[in-house]
């Protein structure tokens, strides 16, 4: 029997990612929205400790579940929403940077769709994942 490994993956990235929220801070700081009640800091440091769990409950074995759900399917929908929730960072980034130089207009305004892709991969795995436990019963 192969193992298996869907979402290790999105794991590896959202581990990465939460650990630079806490690494190098002040970048992700700048692109919370001013509307935000408290500091930028808050939502920095909050949203990356969400990446490090989600990412954390990618590398657990199917066979564990938390509510009935395998644990890293419950990342994957966890991710799911956080990418929906950190959007508007992205779209107030974009609008934010409009007076940047080009690399930086780019780059924000590269991120709003690459954010549709991270929804795609959640919904994926989460479809694939819900095969797999098919396959098991």
């Amino acid at each position: 029997m192969t193992k298996y490994t869907a979402g290790r993956g999105l794991g590896i990235m959202l581990l990465i990612a939460g650990s630079a929220h806490f690494l190098a801070p002040g970048g992700f700081d700048q692109i919370i929205p001013p509307v935000l009640p408290f500091e930028p800091r808050f939502w920095t440091y909050l949203s990356g400790a969400a990446e490090l769990t989600i990412g954390a409950m990618m590398f657990a074995p199917m066979s564990k579940s938390l509510f009935g759900k395998p644990v890293r399917q419950l990342g994957v929908l966890f991710a799911f929403a956080l990418f929906v929730f950190v959007f508007p960072a992205n779209i107030y980034m974009a609008i934010d940077y409009a007076d940047r130089d080009l690399m930086d207009r780019v780059i924000s305004i590269a991120r709003l769709p690459l954010q549709f892709g991270l929804f795609y991969w959640c919904w994926a795995l989460n479809k694939d994942m819900n095969r797999h436990l098919k396959t098991l019963v």
